[in-house]
């Protein structure tokens, strides 16, 4: 069964600017496996939401996982793993408290990095996502 792959797009399209062009998608569902492109504040149409405000990128995020999952047959009971990374110590709780709401119940592993930034200077958080569809 060949993998599918959902919401494709070349770099050079949302990376205005930037000698980069690579073609990617924003969802893959290899089998029962769905890995999601990390999701930010930056909605499915490429605008930036929350600008100063990680809470409200964190729900823009978990939004577009929710929607990109669904797409790919999958919901976010599905969820095993995420990895949360945050530019800035302090924007830890507030994008946890958004995703475990989300979450709650689904009790995945997480993995949670500081990091110097992200791949734009307004992007304060950013979460990896992977599910297996349960028969």
């Amino acid at each position: 069964m060949a993998h599918q792959r959902l919401r494709k797009f070349n770099t050079r399209d949302v990376w205005q600017g930037q000698d980069i062009d690579n073609d990617l998608c924003m969802a893959v569902r290899a089998g029962p496996f769905v890995f999601l492109r990390g999701q930010t504040g930056m909605d499915l149409d490429g605008k930036i939401h929350g600008v100063g405000d990680p809470a409200a990128q964190a729900e823009v995020a978990m939004s577009c996982a929710k929607t990109l999952l669904e797409e790919a047959g999958a919901r976010l009971d599905d969820i095993c793993k995420i990895v949360i990374y945050v530019t800035d110590r302090a924007h830890r709780e507030p994008v946890y408290r958004v995703v475990g709401k989300w979450l709650k119940g689904v009790h995945p592993v997480s993995t949670g990095l500081i990091v110097q930034g992200l791949a734009r200077p307004e992007l304060l958080m950013e979460i990896d996502i992977w599910a297996v569809v349960a028969d």
